[in-house]
């Protein structure tokens, strides 16, 4: 060990007392930016405010995984090792901080920050990760070259950033880079070449954008519809219109041009439009315009140039709706369905994530939810039962656990159930503990099951459920599974990922 500290005090005085010709203005101040991870986080913001899902899913990892090393660096790292700090003798006083660092030399929290964000970009894209990469590498070399840190100090931080990188992989699992599959492309649906009998309805209010000019002028999303489709007819839902009053309408206009029903909104949108449709028998043409686009993401249209050359050609599949009854209650869900707090908890990560990222965010959501709610009685296939929370999803999820974000089909014919058991002692506490270690699917307070069809009874105590992101009141009794008929929905013939 003495040899390696030996050898490491010998690298340090070698590159802290060269001149590096170009480097002498820029590293100082690469090394100030990353300070309290500024720049890894505004670099963050800016791929999160880019609209592109890939790049906001590689600024949430990141950022997790920042924090992770971050949090492991900075503490108990840097107390079992209290290695001193260089002496600056080598270093230029011009190259000298300020204020000098007083924590231990090892490991290189900024080191471990730098690597551990752009590890998180390249785990989701490389070509993100090979942008941060020199950056990252600058901010470790800026370490040594202001005399702050030993070569074996920046490499351990590394080492460490990296591997907290990989460590996000146990929670959060990638996005494979296909879309969910369905049974081969049929020609069921009609082709409408420029959208003639296509009749859309546009939700303008679903979306994260707003119209120019305060809302004056056109929205840019009906706007490029136009261009591409000009002779699909297209109306506007903006605020005050009665959304299901301009479905039916477009509905009706469809079935007189022996066309189809389109839709362009968020997911309790598509959910009305997947009704109507269902029920007219009509095919569905699903156009991304909502914040997160879930169900067309899922089925392979993340633009709506990818909807509209469906449409013009014919090509469609069949997907799986999900089916709810109960005493006076018959709806259909494409996405999800839950009761308990799950839909809180979704509402509190998605608040956080964006400053903690995915699995930060949910880590926090879980305690402060569950630190207030109380199960819930109900009645599982005839079981009585205390839950937090019950979740079915139309089709198979990824990942496991809390964060479900993708199917891998749209036709299984199989809802998704996952059931946090409240009835259990120490289930809190338990749970908590299996989502940070990682073992979530081996915990008996959490189960997950694949199942046709699923009875729900002895609602009275839930009040309300969440059906595609929207509340519901919740009937006395409920029957969970599949519509008898499949809807079809127009589908790019070579399905893309975002």
């Amino acid at each position: 060990m003495g040899a390696l500290n030996e050898l490491d005090r010998q690298l340090f005085v070698r590159f802290a007392a060269r001149r590096l010709r170009g480097a002498d203005p820029w590293l100082p101040r690469l090394t100030h930016a990353a300070d309290h991870g500024v720049l890894w986080l505004a670099s963050a913001a800016v791929l999160g405010a880019s609209g592109s899902r890939t790049a906001r899913r590689a600024a949430l990892r990141g950022v997790g995984s920042l924090l992770i090393a971050s949090a492991v660096a900075n503490l108990p790292a840097k107390y079992a090792a209290r290695r001193p700090r260089p002496l600056l003798d080598p270093v230029p006083v011009v190259r000298r901080l300020l204020k000098q660092p007083v924590t231990s030399s090892f490991p290189s929290g900024h080191s471990a920050s730098a690597a551990a964000f752009a590890t998180g970009l390249a785990l989701e894209s490389p070509l993100l990760g090979a942008v941060a990469a020199p950056v990252a590498a600058g901010v470790m070399a800026s370490r040594v070259y202001v005399g702050v840190h030993y070569p074996g100090d920046v490499l351990a931080g590394a080492a460490l950033g990296a591997g907290a990188a990989a460590l996000t992989l146990r929670w959060w699992p990638r996005r494979p880079n296909r879309p969910a599959a369905t049974a081969p492309p049929h020609l069921d649906a009609p082709a409408l070449p420029r959208g003639a009998g296509l009749s859309v309805v546009v939700n303008i209010s679903a979306g994260p954008g707003v119209p120019p000019r305060g809302g004056q002028g056109p929205d840019p999303v009906v706007e490029e519809l136009r261009a591409l489709l000009t002779e699909a007819e297209i109306q506007v839902c903006g605020p005050g219109d009665d959304l299901a009053e301009l479905m039916d309408r477009a509905a009706a206009r469809a079935v007189r041009a022996g066309g189809a029903l389109g839709v362009c909104g968020g997911d309790g949108t598509v959910n009305l439009a997947a009704t109507v449709a269902a029920r007219e028998l009509l095919p569905l043409a699903v156009f991304p315009g909502g914040t997160l686009n879930h169900f067309a993401v899922d089925l392979g249209s993340p633009t709506l140039r990818a909807t509209a050359e469906a449409v013009e050609t014919g090509s469609a599949a069949a997907v799986d709706l999900g089916r709810l009854r109960g005493d006076g209650l018959d709806r259909i869900f494409l996405n999800t369905f839950s009761i308990g707090v799950y839909p809180d908890l979704v509402r509190v990560r998605e608040r956080l994530e964006k400053r903690l990222g995915k699995w930060p965010a949910l880590g926090v959501a879980l305690v402060r939810v569950l630190a207030a709610a109380e199960p819930v009685p109900v009645a599982v296939s005839g079981v009585p039962r205390r839950l937090w929370l019950l979740f079915a999803g139309n089709g198979a999820y990824d990942p496991p656990g809390f964060a479900p974000s993708h199917r891998s089909r749209l036709d299984d014919g199989l809802l998704d159930i996952r059931v946090v058991d409240g009835s259990r002692p120490f289930a809190r506490t338990r749970l908590l503990a299996a989502f940070l270690s990682g073992t979530l699917g081996r915990s008996r307070v959490y189960r997950e099951a694949r199942l046709p069809a699923l009875d729900l009874t002895d609602l009275r105590g839930v009040g309300h459920l969440a059906l595609d992101g929207e509340a519901v009141p919740a009937p006395d009794r409920l029957l969970l599974g599949k519509a008898s008929r499949p809807l079809t929905v127009y589908r790019p013939a070579h399905p893309a990922v975002p």
